[in-house]
């Protein structure tokens, strides 16, 4: 075998990889973190200053689609990053709190 054929079969083998790679990436990434903005749009929040700025709070509680976003943070360990978003949930489980990212 030729130093070309190596690094071609060599090349091509870590092709085959990285397109694993991407496909497994793809299925451990939880579907529902895109979706979530589309969703909190509809929560009433108000503006805040707090030690790291200015970010977004929401006691909306009675809003089933604050329900359903505590569910999906408590699906992800209180926290998520979506659409330029971080979102997360406050110590006392209800109160959730947004921050645009960048």
């Amino acid at each position: 075998m030729s130093d070309v054929d190596f690094l071609v079969k060599l090349r091509d083998g870590a092709t085959m990889i990285a397109d694993a790679c991407q496909e497994r990436l793809e299925k451990l990434r939880p579907r529902s973190q895109t979706d979530t903005m589309a969703d909190t749009e509809e929560i009433h929040w108000t503006t805040e200053i707090g030690g790291k700025g200015e970010y977004e709070r929401s006691d909306d509680k009675d809003n089933p689609r604050h329900q359903a976003l505590l569910k999906i943070l408590s699906a992800h360990q209180g926290a998520v990053r979506s659409d330029n978003w971080f979102i997360w949930t406050f110590d006392d489980g209800v109160t959730i709190g947004r921050k645009r990212l960048g």
